[in-house]
């Protein structure tokens, strides 16, 4: 892909995402992500739904790594203010060279509120936020905002990361929704989909594992509106959500089955497919999975060239 959008950030074909690592002790996360550079995945995405600070959290997987691209997924932009995220931003890609995406969002509404703000116009307070972040000056000499990429769903926050950003990081997400994405943004705009998975030989297997992924995100407003968009019937979406919805977002079955469904989304449009791991004991660190899932890396179909408009048909 053309990597003009990363101001020369290499992110990888296949990201991690940090799930249930981001609960546990700095010393685990930083053993887990040094060996999620060593089998060779290219980024690790990060959320803020913990207690950490976004980019303190950020600092802590990039120390203890020297290569992998760290990536927000998200920060919260309700959480502080343009220049502060802009500051925060900065500070990273000063500190560690071309390694870190500054993934921000919206986040949903019980969130924002608990923070003692009102949820209102998602997309146009998107917009006069990266209006803010443009006009923020001082810093170190030299060193630039990193690449900007944004949590979207529905059409109107994908339009403006196209016009606006370096790309967008999809969540809970389907192959038809990373498809309708592509075709509003057009081939040059990176696309980091997020791709739910879980090792079970069978269907109850992975469900006895997933169902717990499925009922968080089926109890989020603007997750099932998106799905409601995309053409899902309402009773499909009661948590913890029917079969096919499951079969849709969770990627489940041996390495082979995986691979499948990961060549799926760089068919939809895709640049990197992140693998969101479900361990059936979510306390325990996620190395077996991340071991087995290794080999994804080096296999398979490769990232989608944007020169190639036969993938957008």
């Amino acid at each position: 892909m053309s990597r003009g959008h990363l101001k020369g950030i290499e992110p990888g074909r296949i990201g991690v995402f940090s799930g249930s690592l981001a609960a546990q002790p700095a010393a685990v996360q930083r053993e887990v992500v040094a060996e999620i550079e060593r089998l060779g995945f290219g980024t690790l995405w990060y959320g803020e739904a913990f207690a950490r600070e976004v980019f303190v959290q950020g600092a802590i997987f990039l120390a203890a790594t020297s290569q992998l691209v760290v990536a927000s997924g998200i920060a919260n932009i309700w959480a502080r203010d343009p220049a502060a995220m802009v500051a925060g931003g900065r500070s990273l890609a000063e500190a560690w060279g071309n390694r870190f995406l500054l993934g921000i969002g919206v986040s949903h509404a019980p969130m924002v509120e608990r923070r003692g703000h009102n949820y209102q116009r998602p997309v146009t307070n998107m917009r006069e936020y990266l209006d803010a972040m443009d006009k923020v000056t001082g810093g170190p000499k030299g060193v630039e905002t990193p690449p900007v990429v944004l949590a979207a769903l529905g059409p109107k926050m994908t339009e403006l990361a196209g016009a606006r950003t370096a790309g967008v990081y999809p969540y809970f997400t389907t192959d038809q929704h990373v498809r309708e994405q592509r075709e509003a943004m057009g081939p040059e705009p990176f696309i980091a989909a997020d791709l739910v998975v879980a090792l079970a030989d069978d269907r109850l297997a992975a469900r006895a594992v997933g169902d717990r992924h499925m009922r968080v995100y089926l109890g989020a407003a603007n997750y099932v509106n998106n799905l409601l968009r995309l053409g899902w019937p309402a009773g499909d979406l009661e948590p913890p959500g029917s079969d096919p919805l499951f079969d849709a977002i969770v990627a489940w079955g041996d390495l082979e089955a995986i691979s499948e469904r990961v060549a799926g989304r760089f068919e939809a449009g895709a640049d990197q497919v992140v693998l969101n791991l479900l361990a059936p004991d979510p306390t325990v660190p996620y190395l077996e999975e991340l071991r087995r899932l290794a080999p994804l890396n080096a296999s398979g179909r490769p990232a989608r060239d944007p020169t190639d408009k036969k993938e957008l048909q």
